[in-house]
């Protein structure tokens, strides 16, 4: 990168702690060779990427997965990410929340929880999600969430299985005490690609959703954020890449892998670092001019 060029410092981390998850969600969007358990980075590896990401400027870190509640770690990462000034913010299924595993997050330092949703109805929902009592587990998590006092986002992921009860689902998270709701349309790379025939709405589901939508964001305006994205077949144009390259997030992988955004491998003949490779100040910018593989 030229010297003179000045590349403000990313906002955001995401910290991909494990693909292991209890759900099969269809849609996932971790992709299709998931990362072993026996190949994820340890405790000291993350807590070193959390002091370089504050030390380079970052913000916030999103601990994901698969399922970050797996990581029996995950009350000490919490806690060196708060430690080293980050916002901390769990995104999670729910699965194996329980008030003493809470309780200990939010001493460490947990901020904010981002809590998935598969649909309204029970039945229905533990379809999608491929795990039988999932959808009653996350309602508990929820509850859970808000007795401790932190702030709540839902995210509904939605497509052709679940529009039809998109109505439902905004009023469920009212019911559960989300501040926010995402309403994400799947996205068709990794899994959902390979899965779109069952998933993809059609035009005329997605014009009844974004009708829904609107229509709640004037209801509960004051009450409930409602973000909407929809499907990237039905865009006008393709997505804006996250502020650029590199530029305004990153994504560390299980593995270590440090990308420019969640969906960079799926771009073919690209080589991307490892945090074990250098620093991550050194590494984002060697991500912001991508690197043809060998």
């Amino acid at each position: 990168m030229p010297a003179d060029v000045i590349v403000e410092p990313p906002l955001a981390l995401l910290a991909e702690l494990t693909h292991r998850c209890p759900l099969r969600c269809p849609y996932c969007s971790n992709p299709l060779e998931l990362s072993r358990a026996s190949a994820e980075l340890d405790t000291a590896a993350w807590c070193r990427v959390f002091t370089e990401a504050a030390a380079l400027g970052v913000l916030q870190v999103h601990f994901s997965g698969g399922e970050p509640l797996v990581r029996r770690d995950l009350v000490e990462l919490v806690g060196h990410a708060t430690k080293a000034g980050l916002y901390v913010n769990l995104i999670t299924s729910g699965i194996g929340l329980d008030a003493d595993r809470l309780r200990r997050l939010v001493e460490a330092g947990l901020e904010h929880v981002q809590l998935s949703l598969q649909d309204s109805e029970l039945a229905s929902g533990d379809r999608i999600a491929g795990l039988a009592g999932a959808q009653q587990a996350k309602r508990e998590a929820a509850a859970l969430v808000r007795a401790a006092g932190l702030p709540l986002t839902v995210n509904a992921v939605v497509h052709r299985q679940n529009l039809e009860r998109l109505e439902a689902i905004i009023e469920l998270a009212v019911q559960l005490g989300a501040e926010r709701l995402e309403v994400a349309h799947v996205q068709y790379y990794g899994w959902a690609l390979a899965n779109r025939a069952a998933l993809l709405p059609s035009w005329e589901q997605l014009d009844a959703a974004t009708a829904t939508v609107e229509t709640a964001r004037a209801r509960l305006a004051g009450r409930l954020v409602i973000d909407y994205v929809v499907p990237d077949y039905y865009a006008h144009r393709p997505k804006a890449c996250m502020g650029g390259w590199g530029r305004r997030f990153l994504n560390i992988t299980p593995s270590g892998k440090v990308l420019p955004c969640h969906a960079a491998e799926t771009l073919p003949g690209l080589r991307f670092p490892i945090v074990a490779e250098a620093s991550l100040a050194f590494l984002r910018e060697a991500i912001t001019v991508p690197q043809r593989a060998a």
